[in-house]
């Protein structure tokens, strides 16, 4: 062992004393160090860091630190040098108190390492301390008659410190009476007594004063002194005895206040005032003044403060029992205190992490435990346990020191943070325990993709919607923590009829809420299959996939579109045939039709809307059947308008009408006759019509100029012969079917001379049947005997007294007999027309009328056997 000695000069103010300062080797983790009392903050106590081992530069990334065990820091470890210094004010007798050598230990720890060095350091005494007396003043009473060699018992002065700085010697101020006589104690304390050295006399001196001085043995000396006054008495012979020179006893340190610990008894032989004895402590330390007290009058020793085991373990006491002529004696009390379980075990926790990442290692050490029990024996023997359901446990390293260790991974998506609780119990009875707690978080990686709340989504909208309309939210959750749980939304590349994804539908990348870009049509597609995607903000960012099903609803869109009766588009007219006869219910015709919506939207239902004769006839609601509801009768019309309407389900409805013509007839000949006035009517041409008409005639006049006279000579002699051949064939016995013309007209059996007036305005043709131009071809029927005309057609209206005749379109003719294709086009057709009034009828073309307006009209023909038939007609125009 290296011992340091330093000098420190009191007399300059400096507290310089002896510095022993004594560095052990590492012997099992372990350095010592001696230093003195008293020293100054910060003084030098060693040099740590090489002691250790350590390298100076790396003392602040290790972590290294002082753990003291559960008492005051006097210590403090600079990282700057690696040197300990003193960081409290040290007192060896307020630290130690009796006990001969005083240690102090604590820990010094190695964070990176988890590494422990215990230090312990020696406190050596100084002379700090003057003897002193526990009184100020003391008086003897001593009786004249006393002999010389006579002792009496002085106040012991007392000096905490130890060996040369503790009390050495008594000296007594001079006289002629008295001398002292200094004496060492069983447990090696010095007591001086005083001795009579001449007899006293009290007539010649009552009192005498002394005093008494204590000196240690230092450097320099200190020293104590007590004044003595000793008063001379008359004869007092005999002095107080205790029953016991020593007495010992022992009690529990936990004995409450008040408790009789002992009661000590002196008697004496005298009579009178000379026999009372008074009690009182002659030698007590100053902390068992504080716990002990005795009773003067009875001599019972009490405990009156708290009687610690911890604290101290023995009590020396000496009482002094005085009778009332200052006669004296002394008894020594041993009082030993038996350690009882009062003490909770102390818990210090040195954390080396307070946040751990949740895929660590098992058996990661998390913290460092120290417990200490400032009990003794079995009291002092301490457990440490933590809860069996944690994924944690304590190992012991050494002495009373735990690792706290993880037993398996952590997930943090389960439990995020730990509230450890760490017990020390001890083994006392009955056990004391003490709890403490540690806080650990667990941080987050990214191991947890994110989850959509549904396997798949199905959603529906309305069609027709408007662009960025909101279809609905999708959500994805993710079970980390912050940026690991940011959820980014995107929508998977695709095509819908040919057209990108990402054109018709859009999704927030941050809540997830689906959108519409385009307005969608039921009819083009009813559903749109698509996938989203969740990704979270991890490092590598994980991400998960959904399916998702969009439903186009059907919106009431479409107007319902009448497939039966369809509109003529070749001149002819739609006409159903009811006979006359007819029962109550007979099926006229049906409407058909159809709606491009779906659901209740093409749900279809008929009306009758307007009749010719209300009550006539009657639609199904939802066949669209026409049905006769009553019987005819001879006032009904011949030819009845049925305007039937077509309304869906939807809400609102949309409909469409209807128009049907039903003939009540129940002969041929009264069909025949009839069915000339049901001629459908030309829709007036507009004016823009019009102009191209004449602008396509006058570039054509010249090339149709020769194709005319051409065309007029053939058909002539064409005409001629037919109209001879045909002129004797008879129609008795032709059944009705075979009387059907082109575009489901009748056959029209009759041959007329008409004169004929054209103008641009259907409103004002004329048609004009003289009766004496026509002649009847069947075979049983007359001739008309009516006179006048015939047929008038004006705005598309049919006179019930003309003949039933059937109407088709020039155009039909000539691509009959002359093998052409149909000529569409409005001006060929006009100017056949007028090429075919040259071959058929008379007339003289007058000056035309100024607004040069022509209508389209379609002129007679009949079918005979297959063959057509054309009328002969006059044709004249007027303005």
């Amino acid at each position: 062992m290296a011992d340091k000695e330093r000098s420190w000069d009191c007399k300059i103010g400096v507290p310089l004393l002896f510095i022993i300062v004594t560095v052990w080797g590492t012997i099992s983790g372990q350095i010592r160090y001696s230093i003195p009392e008293e020293m100054q903050k910060g003084s030098f106590v060693g040099d740590t860091a090489k002691d250790l081992g350590l390298d100076i530069k790396e003392l602040s990334d290790r972590g290294v630190r002082i753990i003291s065990r559960g008492m005051k820091q006097y210590f403090a470890l600079s990282l700057n040098n690696g040197h300990l210094y003193i960081s409290e004010r040290i007192d060896r007798e307020q630290i130690c108190g009796r006990i001969e050598k005083c240690l102090l230990n604590f820990e010094i720890l190695v964070q990176d390492k988890v590494k422990l060095f215990a230090v312990e350091v020696e406190i050596t005494d100084i002379n700090d301390n003057a003897p002193s007396f526990p009184v100020e003043e003391l008086e003897l009473k001593i009786t004249e008659t006393t002999g010389k060699g006579e002792h009496f018992l002085l106040p012991e002065a007392r000096d905490p410190d130890k060996g040369l700085n503790s009390l050495q010697s008594y000296q007594i101020s001079k006289n002629k009476h008295f001398s002292l006589d200094v004496q060492t104690g069983i447990d090696g304390g010095k007591y001086a007594e005083l001795v009579l050295e001449k007899l006293l006399d009290r007539e010649e001196e009552k009192i005498h004063q002394l005093i008494l001085t204590a000196a240690d043995g230092g450097d320099p000396v200190k020293s104590g002194t007590v004044k003595i006054r000793v008063v001379v008495i008359d004869v007092n012979d005999n002095a107080p005895v205790f029953s016991q020179s020593v007495y010992k006893v022992a009690i529990m340190e936990n004995v409450p206040v008040g408790f009789l610990v002992l009661t000590v008894n002196a008697t004496d032989q005298d009579e009178g005032i000379n026999s009372e004895v008074i009690y009182s402590f002659r030698k007590i330390e100053d902390k068992a003044a504080h716990i002990f007290q005795l009773n003067s009058g009875t001599g019972e020793i009490s405990v009156v403060g708290n009687l610690d085991f911890e604290d101290s373990e023995i009590y020396e006491m000496e009482v002094q029992a005085q009778d009332g002529s200052g006669l004296s004696s002394r008894a020594k009390i041993l009082l030993r205190v038996i350690d009882a379980n009062d003490n909770a075990p102390q818990i210090t926790v040195t954390s080396l992490r307070k946040e751990i990442i949740e895929d660590s290692l098992p058996e990661t050490v998390i913290a460092l435990i120290n417990v200490q029990d400032r009990d003794s024996g079995v009291n002092g023997e301490i457990t440490c346990s933590i809860p069996d359901n944690l994924p944690f446990r304590l190992q012991k390293s050494f002495d009373n020191y735990y690792s706290l260790e993880t037993t398996r991974a952590l997930d943090r998506e389960q439990i995020s943070d730990y509230n450890i609780t760490i017990t020390a119990t001890d083994r006392g009875t009955p056990p004391i325990a003490t709890t403490t707690f540690l806080v650990l978080k667990i941080l987050d990686k990214n191991d947890n993709p994110p989850i959509f709340s549904q396997t798949t989504y199905a959603s529906y909208i309305t069609e027709n919607n408007p662009k960025g309309a909101p279809i609905f939210t999708l959500k994805a959750n993710d079970a980390d923590w912050e940026e690991n749980a940011r959820v980014t939304y995107s929508v998977t590349e695709g095509q819908i009829q040919g057209t990108p994804l990402s054109s018709s539908i859009s999704i927030n990348s941050e809540t997830g809420a689906l959108y519409a870009l385009r307005s969608f049509d039921y009819e083009q597609f009813r559903e749109i299959r698509f996938q989203v995607q969740a990704q979270d903000g991890g490092s590598p960012p994980l991400s998960s996939n959904v399916s998702v099903t969009l439903f186009i609803l059907d919106q009431n869109d479409n107007s319902p579109h009448i497939l039966h009766p369809s509109f003529p588009t070749d001149g002819s007219t739609g006409v159903e045939l009811a006979p006359r006869s007819s029962e109550p219910g007979y099926l006229v015709t049906k409407v058909v039709a159809v709606d491009a919506d779906s659901g209740q939207n093409a749900w279809l239902s008929y009306q009758l809307l307007k009749a010719t004769e209300p009550g006539l006839f009657s639609v199904g609601l939802h066949s669209g059947e026409i049905r006769t509801a009553r019987s005819f009768v001879d006032k009904d019309a011949l030819k009845q308008s049925l305007v039937v309407l077509v309304k869906d389900n939807g809400q609102p409805p949309l409909s469409a009408t209807a128009t049907v013509t039903v003939v009540v007839a129940d002969s041929i000949s009264e069909i025949l006759s009839d069915l000339s006035s049901l001629s459908a009517p030309a829709d007036p041409q507009s004016s823009l019509t019009l102009y191209l008409v004449i602008a396509v005639a006058s570039v054509s006049c010249l090339f149709f100029t020769f194709i005319l006279v051409f065309l007029a000579l053939r058909l002539r002699r064409w005409r001629n012969s037919q109209l001879f051949d045909s002129s004797s064939v008879t129609f008795s016995g032709v059944p009705v079917s075979q009387f059907v013309g082109i575009d489901g007209g009748r056959a029209f059996l009759h041959s007329c001379s008409h004169e004929v007036s054209l103008t641009t305005d259907s409103r004002k043709s004329r048609w004009k049947f003289p009766s004496g131009s026509c002649s009847n071809t069947l075979i049983g029927q007359h001739p008309s005997e009516k006179s006048g005309p015939l047929l008038i057609a004006e705005d598309s209206n049919i006179n019930k007294e003309g003949q039933f005749i059937s109407q088709i379109s020039l155009a039909a003719i000539l691509r009959q007999r002359l093998r052409v294709p149909l000529l569409a086009n409005a001006m060929t057709e006009l100017l056949l027309k007028i090429i075919w009034s040259f071959l058929q009828c008379d007339f003289s073309v007058t000056e035309l009328r100024s607004e040069k307006r022509y209508s389209l009209q379609k002129f007679q023909t009949v079918l005979l056997n297959g063959e057509i038939i054309p009328l002969e007609v006059d044709m004249k125009t007027e303005r």
